[in-house]
């Protein structure tokens, strides 16, 4: 496998700047000019939505900035303590499976959770990472900890993947996240568990290589 660069940003980036940052870089995999690429990032506060989003998933439209964005799924909320990976990555030299790759990144932080005595899991039915149970804690209904919204291009992937680490969850009560009326967002931090930021680049980095090599 090439060697995958790996760029952390510590400051929040603007969501727009990185969208244009991640289509310059998908060009240049896509013409074999530029490296594929891990990168772990935060952004401010905002709600996006993706290519199947709806106006009614936004229950709130004047709390935070609302983008339309070219990602696939739903809405969403980003912002701090929240951290993304994008993922820009050449399907052309791997196995050119939409549905696997996704099924890596769900796996890969359910690995990293169960680190934590986090047990999670994903549902054919709704993309994203669901916690079931925690510290030997049975939830009655699974909350969403991570969620996952990709765009490919001539088979070369961004967007990515968002993780609650400590955000400020009564955002998620403006919206229908991921389109979901009846199920609740978490993070680690309501869960007991203190993670730093650079605890989760480093571990989900080492994780995702590994599982990375499956496909």
């Amino acid at each position: 496998m090439k060697k995958i660069e790996i760029k952390i940003s510590n400051n929040q980036i603007n969501y727009d700047d990185a969208v244009m940052y991640m289509e310059s870089r998908v060009d240049g995999i896509t013409k074999n000019k530029s490296q594929e690429l891990l990168w772990f990032l935060s952004h401010n506060h905002i709600f996006t939505q993706g290519t199947s989003a709806s106006k009614e998933e936004i229950l709130n439209s004047n709390v935070i900035e609302i983008i339309k964005t070219n990602r696939g799924g739903k809405t969403t909320y980003h912002g701090p303590g929240q951290r993304i990976v994008y993922f820009m990555l050449n399907l052309n030299n791997k196995n050119k499976d939409i549905r696997k790759f996704i099924s890596i990144i769900e796996n890969s932080l359910i690995s990293f959770l169960a680190h934590y005595n986090v047990e999670a899991q994903a549902f054919k039915d709704r993309v994203g990472i669901w916690v079931t149970k925690s510290n030997n804690f049975t939830f009655d209904k699974e909350k969403k900890i991570g969620a996952i919204g990709l765009r490919i291009k001539k088979w070369v992937t961004y967007h990515g993947l968002s993780f609650n680490i400590n955000p400020d969850l009564k955002y998620y009560n403006y919206i229908h996240s991921c389109g979901l009326k009846e199920y609740q967002n978490t993070s680690m931090e309501e869960l007991g568990i203190k993670l730093e930021q650079s605890e989760f680049d480093n571990k989900f980095k080492e994780i995702f290589i590994e599982k990375l090599k499956t496909i």
